[in-house]
């Protein structure tokens, strides 16, 4: 497996914002007194979930903020579990719907858990060979080596 270098490499992300994608075009059918409160609430919990993702691997660098974003990313999977039975409830969604997406959120919830059981080896990192970008600077160029750019070494996929 490849080295993961940015939250988008995430199967865990990837998950998550196919199925807050799919859950947005579902909400397109809903009755437009809705707009304000179910459909908003649903569209925001199922988005935040990748947003929350996509912090923690921001601050993986901190290993108690990166479980901290994990845990918030899992709680906002677990609210849009709870307003699509709400969906469910309102006959907005088939059972067959409510099925489908339930599952996908258990298998995010799921990768997201086995992530803060395994967080200190997501926050484990190591420089890279030393590389350097040339800055240009009017006529002149600079050359910095890039020491303070790191990269998680973590191979596992979720």
């Amino acid at each position: 497996m490849s080295t993961i270098r940015f939250h988008q490499d995430l199967k865990v992300f990837q998950k998550s914002f196919e199925t807050a994608m799919t859950i947005y075009e579902l909400l397109k059918s809903f009755p437009k007194e809705e707009l304000y409160s179910l459909t908003d609430q649903i569209r925001r919990s199922s988005r935040s979930v990748s947003a929350n993702i996509s912090e923690a691997w921001g601050k993986r660098k901190y290993e108690k903020s990166f479980v901290a974003k994990l845990t918030d990313s899992e709680g906002e999977a677990r609210e849009t579990q709870t307003w699509l039975q709400f969906s469910l409830a309102c006959n907005y969604i088939s059972q067959e719907q409510f099925n489908n997406l339930s599952n996908q959120y258990n298998q995010i919830i799921g990768m997201l858990v086995n992530m803060m059981s395994q967080s200190q080896s997501w926050c484990t990192f190591t420089i890279k060979e030393e590389t350097y970008f040339t800055l240009k600077h009017s006529d002149s160029q600079t050359h910095l080596p890039s020491n303070s750019k790191k990269t998680c070494k973590q191979q596992i996929q979720f």
